[in-house]
Order: C-alpha cells, then sequence, then structure tokens
C-alpha cells in the first residue's frame, strides 16, 4: 500500500508528538493500520466513523476503502491539521472533521465505526456508541478487550462484559504490541469487533442495564445483598419483595457468576415486585 501516506511523515507534519499524560498513542505501525479497516469491511462501509483521528494516518486508510469518512478530534491542533492534510478529500464531500470531545459532540449517523481509542475514554465511548447497534473495530487495552469479550464466572468478567454481549457479539481479532504507537504505551493493545445483534432475551433497556450497574458495584456480595443494597442505582424501591420473589439458588449467586440472561430474569422480577418502572 505505496499510496498510503507513512504515519511518521504525518507526525512530523503535524508537528506533533504523543503526551501519554493527554492520553496521546499515536498508531504508527503500518501492518496495523492497514489491517483495521479490513476488519469492517464485512459491514457496510458507505460512512465510517472515526473518534480520536490523531493525525490521521487511519483516516487515510479508512478513506481508501469508505464512500464517506467522519473523523472525531478533541485537540484543535490536529483538527486543524486535518483539515489541511485532507482539504482534497474534504472539498470532495468524503470526509468531514468534528473538532471536540467525543463525549460530547452530536455524533451523525453511521454504517460502521473503526476506531483507535483513547484508552483513558474507551469504556465511555463504547457505552455512548453500542446503543447506535451498529458494528466496530477498536484499538483498546488488551486487559479491557479481555473484559469486553469474556464468560461468566471468570475473574474479568463484569459490567462491561454483560453490556457489550446485551448489544453485539464481540470478539477480538489482533493483539497489538507497545511498539506500534508513538510514544509506547505501558501496556498491550489489542483490537476488538463488536457485530451487532439482539439479544436472546426481552427486557426493558433501562431496566436491565440499571440492575447490572448496581449489582456489580457489590460484586462481592451475593446477589440478595446486592439487591437490597443498590437501590439508588437500579431504582428498586421495594428490595424485599425482589428478594422474597427470586429463587434461593439465584439469590446466592454473585454478579459474576451470572449470565446475562439471568441479569434479565432478575429485571423482570424487579419490574413485576420491586417497584421499577417498565417504561416504553
Amino acid at each position: 500500500m505505496s499510496d498510503r501516506r507513512d504515519p511518521d511523515a504525518l507526525l512530523g507534519r503535524a508537528g506533533v508528538r504523543g503526551d501519554p499524560q493527554q492520553d496521546q498513542h499515536f498508531l504508527v505501525d503500518d501492518r496495523v493500520l492497514d489491517r483495521l479497516p479490513t476488519y469492517g469491511t464485512e459491514f457496510d462501509t458507505s460512512h465510517v466513523l472515526e473518534i480520536g483521528a490523531g493525525t490521521g494516518a487511519l483516516t487515510d486508510r479508512l478513506l481508501g476503502r469508505a464512500e464517506r469518512v467522519t473523523a472525531v478530534e478533541r485537540d484543535s491542533r490536529l483538527a486543524d491539521f486535518l483539515r489541511e492534510e485532507f482539504a482534497d478529500a474534504i472539498e470532495a464531500g468524503r470526509l468531514d472533521i468534528i473538532e471536540g470531545d467525543a463525549l460530547a459532540v452530536d455524533l451523525p449517523e453511521f454504517s460502521v465505526s473503526v476506531s483507535n481509542l483513547p484508552y483513558g475514554i474507551s469504556s465511555e465511548i463504547l457505552f455512548r456508541l453500542l446503543p447506535r447497534k451498529r458494528p466496530l473495530v477498536a484499538t483498546v487495552q488488551k486487559e479491557f478487550a479481555e473484559r469486553m469479550v469474556a464468560a461468566p464466572d471468570t475473574s474479568e468478567y463484569g459490567r462491561l462484559s454483560v453490556t457489550t454481549g446485551h448489544y453485539a457479539d464481540c470478539e477480538i481479532v489482533e493483539t497489538v504490541p507497545p511498539a506500534a504507537f508513538a510514544p509506547p504505551p505501558a501496556v498491550e493493545s489489542a483490537v476488538v469487533r463488536a457485530t451487532p445483534r439482539d439479544p436472546a432475551y426481552t427486557v426493558p433497556e433501562e431496566a436491565f442495564l440499571a440492575l447490572v450497574r448496581g449489582v456489580f458495584t457489590q460484586r462481592r456480595k451475593t446477589l440478595r445483598n446486592a439487591i437490597r443494597n443498590t437501590t439508588h442505582i437500579t431504582g428498586i424501591e421495594r428490595p424485599e419483595a425482589v428478594v422474597e420473589a427470586a429463587d434461593e439458588a439465584l439469590l446466592g449467586k454473585r454478579a459474576g457468576e451470572l449470565a446475562p440472561e439471568g441479569f434479565a430474569a432478575l429485571t423482570e422480577l424487579a419490574l413485576e415486585h420491586g417497584g421499577v418502572p417498565r417504561g416504553e
């Protein structure tokens, strides 16, 4: 792919260096950059969303495969550089630059998201993107990726695992060494791919996610105690009624032992007996 922009040359033209204090680790390995867009090509690439575009090394490769790209960049210096570097693509209507915080700006409709995510806000960004029910490809910390794909009753399994699994099938498609970044982070990274699908259960989403969030704040306690102790998060008004209605074997489990279907069943009990509004 000799027609692709060199990532080190982009850093030089932008006149920037990555700042770990600002969560800036630029992906500079050509091989990884070339592979990242391919993990999304089985999906609709008519409009690709990229979060944290940096100096545009991945943006450049996405433009080689997508009809249109929207790139979000928080750093004003880099946003200005992207507008200059990719002026032709912008003028042709194939690239839009959104300057601002990806957690605060209005995001457009998109067909797939492919990003090298800022590590510090990976969780918040994914919790924002996953409900859009569009495919995602993202480079994140390896430990974070392992939590996304973790199975119940493992040390990595938690709120992130259940929430991700509620929206999508998630897989790790590649691990990325620190040397692929400038400056190298202190940890390994991984590329994850999330393919949206409907869960195997039907339950009001807001109530389900609130219950998952609540009981995982007390993951070392049994669900019996977690239900009683987290009403300020779950919205359960009558916790004792939920405990009374639940199966004893279920109540003796801890959050990390419960599959998503178990959380859905517990949510139904909270809706039926605990005073949680069913919503839409």
